[in-house]
């Protein structure tokens, strides 16, 4: 891991993960947490867009619109679908 950098941790989780702040203490890392809002966007999207990271491979589902119920359903079921991001595209 490089020194410096964010970790933006946006949204709601249905389970408990251990985060081992001993591997990121010296690495000068700032971490920010957010209920799922509009607030992180600004910061979130100053990094997306200068393509300093592809967000594309955030998204692990897609799904049309006509499959709404069942992509919800996926991202309710995260742990268990392994969903990170999924996209509803009409």
């Amino acid at each position: 891991m490089a020194a410096g950098g964010t970790i933006a941790d946006v949204g709601v989780h249905g389970s408990k993960v251990d985060l081992h702040l001993e591997r990121l203490w010296s690495h000068n890392v700032t971490i920010t947490t957010r209920p799922v809002d509009t607030i992180p966007i600004p910061m979130l999207r100053k990094t997306v867009q200068p393509k300093r990271i592809d967000a594309k491979q955030l998204i692990t589902h897609r799904f049309r619109l006509d499959q709404v119920l069942p992509a919800y359903e996926t991202f309710g079921k995260a742990a268990d679908t392994k969903a990170l991001k999924v996209t509803i595209e009409a």
